[in-house]
Formats: structure tokens, sequence, C-alpha cells
């Protein structure tokens, strides 16, 4: 598994459209990706603005074919002014302990 923990920060004003735009995002990966176990939008209970992404991904390959895939790049260029540049991912390809990953579904 591969799995990606990212934090976004969303400038004053823009989160709601931001909240569409992920959504799209979210919702192609887990639909039109095999590759692609979950993605999970996650809003942070002390800063509405900061968003979490949960991402598990069957390899490092599933991944960077999500970022060629049409709704990812399309999020990515409709949100760029709407995020806080320089905030890394808390855990980008990092390793599932548990469930093991042969009891995902």
């Amino acid at each position: 598994m591969y799995v990606i923990i990212a934090p976004i920060q969303v400038k004053e004003g823009y989160l709601d459209q931001f909240i569409e735009a992920i959504i799209d995002d979210a919702k192609g990966s887990v639909n039109d990706e095999p590759g692609c176990l979950r993605f999970d939008v996650i809003q942070d209970a002390g800063d509405p603005n900061r968003i979490w992404l949960y991402e598990v991904y069957k390899d490092e390959d599933a991944f960077q074919a999500h970022t060629q895939a049409p709704h990812f790049i399309r999020w990515r260029d409709a949100t760029q002014d709407m995020r806080e540049q320089g905030i890394q991912g808390a855990g980008r390809g990092s390793k599932n302990i548990w469930p093991p990953d042969g009891e995902w579904k």
C-alpha cells in the first residue's frame, strides 16, 4: 500500500469552492482509478480552513497514475490560487500497518 496524509490550508474566502473541487477529485479517484483504494477528505476541528486528505493506493505507481488523471489535473488547476503553498504532507508514501494489505476491500 502507498498512503498519503496531506494537510491543505485553504485561503480565507475559498472554502466552499475548494470543498466542491476536492470532492470532485475524490469521487473521480475512487470511481475511476482501480489503484485508488480510499480517498477521504477531512476538515480540521480546530481550523475549518485546514483540510486533510487521507489517500490509499495499491502502490506508488497507482499514486503516480492519480497525478495524471483528468479529475486530479482539473482539481490542481482550479484550486491553485485557493491553497496556501509550501505545506508538506505528513505521510507521503507511508506504509500501511492495519488493516493488513490483504484485508482491504
